[in-house]
């Protein structure tokens, strides 16, 4: 088993068929996309004085870059070789890099242009690395060689190291075999979305982590798969690139829906060129939800992930999303939806003891997706994985009918005056506020209760939200005592590069207040 074999299934099937665009300049076929793969693969196993002289299956080559049209040959032609990915966000500091290329021990790191000062920095943290410049002419060698035999692999075989984003310490290399990646594969078709060669998949959220394991699934079908030409997340030339081709689908995180719900609301903009919209990776507040369905239509579908279990905890399906006609629709849209194909998911007490429906405790998984573990991490593996399940750390409430809620991630829950606050709830009432663009409910230490609630909160342009106001919003909907007891209001909330709100930042502000 080698994912390298979905592409020369649909080389093969669908030689001629339009396979990757930058914009709307359309590049390969599907025949040449594997060409140029295989061609790869011969340069990354040492064919004809190859930079990859040397390389056995199993070693790691890392790529950090923003999304481009060489991702994707790159990646098959990583795996057509027998090697391991090692996809690094391109917004990382120079610094993480380097620890990245060094835990996993990298022999290749690709880059999109050429890295100066910081080559050596990298090649320091591992050694016998080789940098190459997908722009230079080492690179246009690679693709024009010739090709090899796809590498043979077993299902268990790791293919895609996937580092987490490290926001409460140093990140760790998610182990992700040819079999989590396939079972991935095949439950966006019964989950997510019935994918067809028609459809075109636009990367507009980083191709290192999730939007890039989407590819997976349109290779298979023969679908296009479309780079913006801004190699990032731009509304006007997403809809510009929507009409263009139509049946346009792709994945995005919460905030990039938002940005998209406000500009089409705003500009009265065609989005019927949008198939599909997969959002995760963050929470997805009711109101924000119930404006995006007015606002965009039925062209949205929930998941619910990690890196551990990659896209595929739960899915909210477009048909769920739609039936606002259900008694329980309110419920079930603020929910992440149901257990994907492939895997189980119960909620659990502390003991790991599964408990009955509408209590409150920890999500657990296991199935065909979940990691083989962290990379050379055995004691963070074992803590993780217990019993066959994976400890996600997030909590969550499961229905009668098996929709999961998250409340919040176990760290994040406010302990005061010993009972248990969940912010998510906080947040989604203080959101029904007009002039509330964004908020982030942390605890702050209190002397009396442990912790208290405050709130911070990012108004609309133009518009104030009175204190008084988010109180009586909070009374009117929540136990007195999960009310904050104090607003901070801010410009903006710090988040990382996939737009989670970064609550550690936040909390920092009380521990510099006690420094001053």
């Amino acid at each position: 088993m080698n994912l390298a074999q979905l592409l020369a299934r649909s080389a093969r099937v669908f030689p001629e068929r339009p396979a990757v665009a930058l914009g709307e300049q359309e590049l390969y076929s599907y025949g040449e996309l594997f060409r140029r793969s295989a061609a790869i693969a011969g340069k990354l196993r040492g064919g004809g004085g190859g930079v990859g002289k040397g390389l056995q299956p199993g070693d790691r080559v890392a790529l950090f870059m923003a999304n481009c049209p060489q991702y994707l040959e790159l990646l098959y032609g990583i795996w057509h070789a027998g090697l391991v990915a090692v996809p690094i966000n391109n917004k990382l500091h120079p610094r993480e890099v380097a620890f990245i290329v060094g835990h996993s021990a990298a022999s290749l790191l690709f880059v999109a242009s050429d890295p100066g000062p910081n080559a050596q920095t990298w090649t320091d943290s591992a050694p016998g690395l080789r940098i190459v410049s997908v722009d230079g002419p080492a690179y246009r060698q690679m693709s024009s060689g010739d090709p090899i035999d796809i590498v043979a692999r077993a299902p268990d075989d790791l293919a895609w190291l996937f580092y987490t984003s490290g926001t409460t310490g140093r990140p760790k290399g998610v182990m992700l075999s040819q079999r989590n990646l396939l079972a991935m594969t095949l439950c966006y078709f019964v989950d997510v979305d019935p994918a067809t060669g028609s459809d075109s998949i636009l990367y507009a959220a980083p191709m290192s982590h999730g939007a890039g394991m989407y590819n997976f699934a349109h290779v298979l079908v023969g679908a296009r798969h479309v780079v913006p030409a801004s190699g990032a997340f731009d509304v006007a030339e997403i809809l510009t690139l929507s009409r263009h081709f139509g049946q346009l689908s792709l994945f995005a995180a919460p905030t990039m829906v938002h940005r998209l719900v406000e500009h089409v609301a705003v500009c009265r903009a065609d989005c019927s060129g949008i198939k599909t919209i997969v959002y995760g990776g963050g929470p997805m507040y009711l109101e924000d939800i119930r404006r995006a369905l007015a606002v965009l239509g039925d062209r949205l579908v929930q998941i619910y992930g990690q890196g551990e279990s990659p896209m595929t905890i739960t899915a909210l399906s477009r048909q769920h999303l739609a039936d606002r006609a259900h008694p329980r629709y309110r419920e079930r849209i603020a929910s992440v939806g149901v257990a994907h194909s492939v895997v189980e998911v119960v909620v659990a007490d502390e003991d790991g003891r599964p408990l009955p429906a509408g209590s409150a405790g920890e999500v657990l998984v296991r199935g065909e997706t979940v990691m083989q573990g962290y990379w050379r991490d055995t004691e963070a593996s074992a803590a993780t994985l217990r019993d066959g399940w994976l400890h996600t750390g997030d909590v969550g409430v499961l229905d009668g009918d098996g929709f999961l809620t998250l409340k919040d991630r176990s760290k994040d829950v406010i302990i005061s005056g010993g009972a248990n606050i969940y912010p998510r709830e906080v947040e989604e009432v203080l959101l029904r506020h007009v002039a509330v663009a964004e908020v982030s409910v942390v605890g702050r230490p209190s002397a009396e209760w442990g912790e208290e609630v405050v709130a911070f909160v990012v108004c609309r342009p133009g518009l104030l939200a009175p204190t008084e106001e988010l109180d009586r919003l909070c009374l009117d909907s929540i136990a007195r005592f999960k009310r904050p007891k104090d607003y901070v209001f801010v410009g903006a909330l710090p988040k990382n590069n996939y737009g989670k709100v970064l609550k550690t930042e936040l909390r920092r502000h009380w521990s510099q207040q006690r420094e001053n």
